[in-house]
């Protein structure tokens, strides 16, 4: 890719939590290339959490092993800081915006809707920056966030709640610590009562990077789970809650990591073999992204 392509196109590093930050940082060490290297100018939001201090340092030291000079700590703690230009200017330098893991609920208290929140779509959209989130991070990066939710052994109908969350992604919601913590019953919870969205469970140690316009991959020790229920059939509107829907014909992807996948182009190319499920995924991750 050259450099003016990747100018032209933002990324978004959706880390699924306890990504490796000592050893090869593999998906770190992606974030850095892709918001320019040993030239990268990054901020490292931790909203998210309540010990701002270890999580700046935890990121500090693995930046800076990486060769990052440029980088800095943005401690939001109001949403008056989040609205000041302080802290926009600080965005609109920077190349990586990165957000800790921690609470999606306190994240979106904090920066939700506000100045700070703003300029990192431009950053995106615009500029062609790259944003990273992990666990919490992660979560947030979605119009329709998970909010909170038991991960039960079967889907329940009303066991999650979702809330609106930062909006890169839209028609998606995404959850973490996917295989660890054993949530496909939470993803099946979720796209069983909101079949518009396609579910993207995302395993530990594990990315899904979007280019913008371009395509996916996946990057470090596990896979990435794509629960799409949109041609599902259910009787999940007729149940108590609590009770378990019937789910029939619920579509599920698994992309390991190393899985590679680019939006065709030109007329000659109507799919290049793509199953259409996975390149409907695909268009909506890419290309679904207004600037508001």
């Amino acid at each position: 890719m050259s450099d003016q392509e990747h100018k032209k196109n933002g990324h978004l590093v959706i880390i699924g939590g306890h990504e490796d930050r000592k050893r090869e940082m593999e998906i770190l060490t992606r974030f850095v290339e892709l918001s320019g290297g040993a030239d990268a100018n990054i901020v490292v939001i931790t909203a998210a959490s309540t010990i701002a201090d270890e999580m700046w340092s935890m990121y500090d030291d693995a930046f800076g092993n990486l060769g990052v000079e440029a980088r800095s700590h943005l401690e939001v703690t109001t949403r008056q800081q989040a609205n000041s230009e302080e802290f926009v200017r600080q965005v609109d330098a920077a190349t990586g915006i990165f957000m800790t893991g921690g609470d999606q609920k306190r994240l979106l208290a904090l920066i939700g809707g506000s100045a700070l929140d703003a300029a990192m779509h431009v950053a995106l959209k615009v500029r062609g920056a790259t944003i990273g989130g992990t666990s919490a991070g992660a979560s947030a990066m979605s119009g329709h966030m998970l909010a909170q939710g038991r991960a039960e052994i079967l889907p329940e109908k009303g066991s999650v709640s979702l809330g609106a969350g930062l909006g890169f992604l839209h028609r998606v919601v995404i959850d973490q610590h996917f295989s660890e913590r054993q949530r496909l019953s939470r993803l099946l919870s979720v796209v069983a009562q909101n079949p518009y969205l396609q579910g993207i469970g995302i395993d530990e140690d594990t990315a899904l990077v979007v280019e913008l316009g371009r395509g996916i991959e996946v990057l470090g020790q596990g896979a990435v789970t794509i629960v799409d229920g949109r041609t599902m059939i259910t009787n999940v509107a007729d149940i108590k809650d609590r009770d378990t829907p019937e789910l029939i014909d619920v579509r599920l992807h698994l992309l390991p990591a190393g899985s590679s996948y680019q939006l065709p182009s030109g007329p000659t190319a109507p799919g290049q073999g793509l199953p259409p499920p996975l390149l409907d995924f695909l268009e909506n991750v890419t290309k679904r992204n207004p600037i508001s």
